[in-house]
């Protein structure tokens, strides 16, 4: 058998597929597009929900392989990788994507290890070769001072994470189902292959946050020039007037100044709000990796030549203590 098909990792929690499975099958399409080849997707879970499953169908997936079992509940590393690795051997996919996320992060390097090929993650950019049909998986490197291109030129399947928020999710098309496009082919893994040497024990959910920032519609965001944490106070003040959340640069983090699930660039998150308003932020490299998908972004800085202003939608030369609580006053007036 040949290996052929692009295939993305859908992520299957508490009966709902997340959003970032739809944004894996745009990232997909352009792909098996490319290929001539079949966009297929694979979801691992318990009870799995033949609604969900067919709306993988309805984004664009021409086959989605469902693998139903008690063991695959809860993520543990070892039984998802196990199911992957028998799914890989069966049916020999060419290109295996994934989300940068705690579930991506993890059994991707661990599944890369157990059938001996490669994996390239957190890329920005994913091609095919035209000449060769590898798969180009374009990533930030060196501090992101660089775009570097890799190839996995023999090891089978290729494999990559992506960014979550760093597409749009693949649109809803009714049309395909009516007309019984695509197929579910459920698959009975082996349970001794879905055996663990670790248990689930409990989640415990980030309670710093009452809007996580990359759900968040608009984000107020700061960095070096917010001085200290107190300052971070008025971005607070600013960010619940507009029903939003508080980002933060690395530098801000890596001093104490706010919390790290708020960090924002290559060694945080992605986001793709509609508003982010940047305050204090210079516009490093690794901080507009993570936050120039924005629709609409305002930058307040005293340097009229901070990066920042190079994505700007809206940039504002001045002391972001001045401005800051004007703004605060007349939206509290007009609101």
């Amino acid at each position: 058998m040949d290996w052929t098909d692009i295939w993305t990792l859908a992520e299957y929690q508490q009966g709902k597929l997340r959003p970032v499975s739809f944004e894996l099958l745009t990232r997909g399409r352009a792909l098996a597009d490319a290929r001539g080849c079949r966009l297929c997707s694979v979801v691992l879970g318990d009870d799995i929900a033949e609604t969900e499953l067919r709306e993988l169908l309805a984004r664009g997936a021409d086959c989605v392989y469902a693998v139903d079992h008690p063991a695959l509940a809860r993520f543990l590393v070892e039984p998802y990788a196990k199911a992957l690795r028998y799914l890989i051997e069966t049916y020999q996919p060419e290109v295996l994507i994934a989300a940068a996320t705690t579930t991506g992060r993890t059994v991707m390097p661990y599944l890369s290890m157990q059938v001996h090929t490669g994996l390239t993650a957190d890329c920005t950019g994913l091609e095919i070769d035209p000449e060769t049909g590898n798969l180009l998986q374009t990533r930030p490197a060196i501090g992101g001072n660089i775009m570097a291109t890799i190839k996995t030129p023999t090891a089978r399947p290729q494999m990559a994470t992506v960014r979550p928020k760093s597409t749009p999710p693949a649109p809803r098309d009714e049309a395909r189902l009516k007309a019984g496009a695509g197929e579910i082919v459920y698959v009975d893994v082996p349970t001794v292959l879905l055996t663990a040497r670790m248990r689930y024990e409990r989640f415990i959910p980030d309670e710093t946050q009452e809007v996580m920032i990359e759900d968040a519609e608009v984000i107020v965001a700061g960095g070096r020039g917010m001085k200290r944490a107190e300052n971070f106070q008025l971005l607070a003040d600013l960010a619940n007037v507009l029903g939003g959340s508080v980002g933060a640069t690395r530098a801000a983090v890596d001093r104490g100044w706010q919390a790290y699930p708020r960090q924002i660039g290559l060694s945080g998150k992605t986001i793709a709000s509609n508003l982010y308003i940047a305050c204090g932020i210079s516009g490093a490299i690794q901080h507009l990796a993570g936050m120039q998908t924005a629709e609409h972004i305002i930058a307040i800085n005293t340097d009229p030549d901070a990066p920042i202003f190079q994505v700007a939608d809206l940039g504002i030369v001045g002391d972001v203590f001045e401005i800051l609580p004007a703004v605060l006053e007349k939206l509290k007036e007009a609101l």
